[in-house]
């Protein structure tokens, strides 16, 4: 079994920043790919941005020069700094690994339960 654990959502006003967090647990050999996806009201499940285990980043169009994905690997832990907030990025943020459990066993992805970001105008 593998866990995550998101934290650092909340209410923020316009213009401002919240930092996110999400660390794994559990049945983890390694991690590949991190990322976090947000979904608001009536509206799909969207990429925000990844992050692979060498680093590499990649951002939704919107989010790009507001928005930083960073990780941890020796904590299994995903972050994403959220700065210049804007009443559309309210949403849920989910979190998700892609992992393995064993050297040679296949990778798996793993969602978080998600947390509630809301930006006030």
């Amino acid at each position: 079994q593998v866990q995550l654990v998101e934290s650092g959502g909340g209410l923020v006003q316009a213009g401002g920043s919240l930092r996110l967090s999400c660390a794994a647990s559990g049945s983890i050999f390694s991690i590949n790919a991190m990322g976090w996806y947000r979904q608001a009201p009536g509206n799909q499940r969207e990429l925000v941005a990844a992050i692979t285990r060498g680093g590499s980043t990649n951002y939704a169009d919107s989010m790009k020069g507001r928005f930083t994905i960073s990780r941890d690997n020796a904590k299994n832990t995903v972050y994403l700094q959220m700065n210049s907030l804007k009443p559309e990025d309210t949403a849920v943020y989910y979190c998700k690994i892609s992992s393995r459990r064993y050297y040679n066993s296949a990778f798996y992805d793993y969602w978080g339960h998600g947390t509630q970001v809301t930006v006030s105008s």
